[in-house]
């Protein structure tokens, strides 16, 4: 009978794991399957799957901002035990707050990551967010996000309970939370004054580059929905001057036929006092027929 993986371990070399910045997670996850060869934990560890891009900004901003996570969590179960007995109006407000607070923490998420060397696109982030909004609609997906494990991103209908499952890194991961990174003290040192003619900091040159490229990037998707929105402008007023075109056509055949219609209006009339008179000599045919018959037979009887 072999030998069950200690949970424990596995979720240490997990916590780690999905600790370590994006391209390192994978030669790192292999290099501990190895240390672990022979052991109950080595395949578990080897079968850890890489997170999403936007699992892993979670992830990080789960370590990294544990109290703006404890925030939104905090608030969404607040806001879900206190939703059975609002109305609609006070739901729609909860509802506008908590989108506040999702969009909010998403442009801090985004910050970190870039913090970290990672540009998170438009796409990223609205997957980041629905995450987050997850979490505060569903006690489930807040305890995926809380646990720093998550492998996938999450979204939640409101109806049905999300499904987590799938989304951690371990069936084990749903009961654990991620420890929070503390930012290292700075160091007390004697810092030199810099020369008149000191160039700009390289930090701030390497931010305001950072800066440039998202900016760039989002300018990119911005033409482009603005291109699509172009052409689908004039795919309408095509179909829209196609549509008028047969609405003018529509127009002039009814005025045609109204005009057609006057004329055999006429017509019938013609016909209908044709048919009247017709009637009326028919009518006196038919009695002088009568009388010549009667006066025919008196004189044979």
């Amino acid at each position: 009978m072999s030998e069950e993986p200690d949970q424990g371990t596995v979720l240490r070399v997990a916590e780690e794991l999905y600790g370590l910045p994006l391209a390192e997670f994978t030669p790192a996850r292999d290099a501990r399957a190895r240390e672990l060869k022979g052991t109950p934990e080595g395949p578990v560890v080897k079968r850890l799957r890489k997170p999403s891009t936007a699992a892993w900004v979670v992830d990080l901003l789960v370590r990294h901002e544990t109290e703006q996570v404890d925030q939104i969590l905090i608030v969404g179960e607040a806001l879900r035990e206190a939703s059975a007995g609002m109305d609609a109006g006070q739901l729609r407000q909860l509802t506008r707050q908590r989108r506040q607070l999702t969009a909010a923490v998403t442009t801090r998420a985004r910050a970190l990551a870039r913090e970290h060397g990672l540009r998170v696109t438009p796409a990223v982030a609205d997957q980041v967010e629905a995450t987050l909004t997850a979490a505060m609609i569903d006690e489930g997906a807040a305890g995926a996000v809380r646990s720093g494990l998550l492998v996938s991103t999450l979204a939640a209908t409101g109806v049905d309970a999300v499904e987590v499952t799938a989304a951690v890194a371990l069936p084990g991961a749903l009961g654990h939370v991620a420890a929070p990174v503390r930012p290292d003290p700075p160091s007390l040192h004697a810092v030199p004054d810099a020369p008149a003619d000191a160039g700009p900091d390289q930090a701030e040159v390497e931010a305001a580059r950072a800066e440039l490229a998202d900016a760039e990037q989002a300018l990119a998707g911005a033409e482009e929905e603005r291109t699509s929105a172009v052409a689908r402008v004039e795919e309408v007023q095509a179909e829209h001057l196609q549509v008028q075109s047969e609405l003018d056509e529509l127009r002039r055949r009814l005025v045609a036929l109204e005009a057609d219609a006057e004329q055999v209006g006429a017509r019938l009339t013609e016909a209908e006092s044709a048919r009247t008179e017709a009637d009326t000599a028919h009518r006196s045919a038919t009695a002088r027929h009568r009388r010549a018959a009667a006066d025919l037979d008196t004189l044979l009887g």
